[in-house]
């Protein structure tokens, strides 16, 4: 466990020598203070985050990501797949993945420019290359990396219970998506997450394939999220499940969420939690506290009925002035564990 060790040694070093540290290593102090320590039930609720939350983080590593999580509080994530594959040895990207995903989510909300549409353009060609690539370091990597990865994670208290790799997609091949599969196993996900693709066949291969796994496939849905947008893909395999995002939910203009948490409990496996305005007031992705999401009902619901799956904190409002994701997941998770000891 190479690495491993090497990851203790600098965050304990970390301790006497911020200075002269890289940037990860700020969160050194608290991946000490939180080594072995499980504060991953709160009030009998399961609470984490989406590692994307960091993704304004300029350091991605796999470490990286760890110091962020233990600064941050967390102690069980659903892990973002690049820096766990990266870990693992997979080639890595000749851009910024920040402008591609910052571009995307303007076109996400139609707020992209004709110049940035060129751009977002070209990175997909660049994404097309690159993605073979991968797809050729998949048919030969070590799955070995990833039970050393989670034992990393599981050395400083992290538990991580989804895994969502870009591995999942119509234009992957049945070899990328297994290996997804295996690779989710070894970490000790329960499940993988990825945006549903919105095509029955693939949604049915799926979960098909993750039978023969042993994990479930969470479909994660933005605004299209409806009432019934998950009852085919649910209908086709015990094995395929929901990734509820109730900010989006919300943005969308609908309100039955509590009815659908209720109605589908048992087929969630994981739910991201947000806080979004309804179409009336903007549907802006505000602080919590300040939007129209029902943050605080649906923990307490979670509460009273005992509901296993994670809530999982996933930071996309504008960052204030003066803090970082870390600080702001932080809030994110005081904010949660405030409700829940209300509740």
């Amino acid at each position: 466990m190479k690495n491993r060790r090497e990851f203790l040694r600098k965050a304990t070093l970390g301790i006497s020598g911020l200075a002269l540290a890289p940037t990860w290593l700020e969160g050194a102090p608290a991946i000490i203070k939180n080594y072995h320590k499980n504060k991953t039930l709160i009030e009998g609720v399961k609470l984490g985050c989406i590692t994307y939350s960091f993704r304004q983080m300029k350091d991605q590593s796999a470490e990286a990501i760890l110091g962020y999580i233990n600064q941050a509080g967390v102690t069980a994530v659903e892990l973002m797949g690049d820096p766990a594959e990266e870990f693992a040895g997979k080639p890595m990207i000749g851009f910024n993945r920040m402008d591609l995903f910052m571009l995307m989510g303007k076109e996400r909300n139609e707020t992209i420019t004709e110049d940035e549409k060129k751009e977002l353009e070209e990175m997909r060609g660049s994404v097309d290359s690159y993605n073979q690539e991968v797809a050729k370091w998949r048919e030969g990597a070590d799955i070995s990396k990833f039970d050393e990865l989670k034992a990393m994670f599981n050395d400083s208290g992290v538990e991580i219970y989804a895994y969502k790799p870009s591995t999942f997609g119509k234009l992957n091949s049945d070899a990328e998506i297994d290996f997804g599969m295996r690779a989710a196993k070894a970490l000790g996900a329960s499940h993988v997450t990825l945006e549903h693709p919105s095509d029955d066949a693939h949604t049915m291969k799926l979960g098909k394939m993750a039978e023969q796994h042993g994990v479930s496939v969470a479909y994660h849905g933005h605004e299209q999220q409806t009432f019934t947008f998950w009852d085919t893909a649910l209908e086709q395999s015990p094995n395929n499940a929901l990734n509820l995002d109730i900010g989006h939910y919300i943005a969308a203009g609908n309100t039955d969420l509590m009815e659908l948490i209720t109605k589908q409990s048992n087929r969630i496996s994981s739910m991201h939690v947000k806080d979004r305005q309804t179409p009336e007031n903007g549907k802006g992705n505000v602080i919590w506290g300040n939007g129209d999401t029902p943050i605080a009902e649906v923990l307490k619901t979670m509460k009273d009925n005992s509901y296993s799956f994670p809530a999982t904190i996933e930071l996309e409002y504008q960052i204030p002035s003066g803090s970082n994701p870390v600080t702001e997941v932080k809030n994110c998770y005081e904010y949660c564990a405030n409700a829940l000891s209300q509740a």
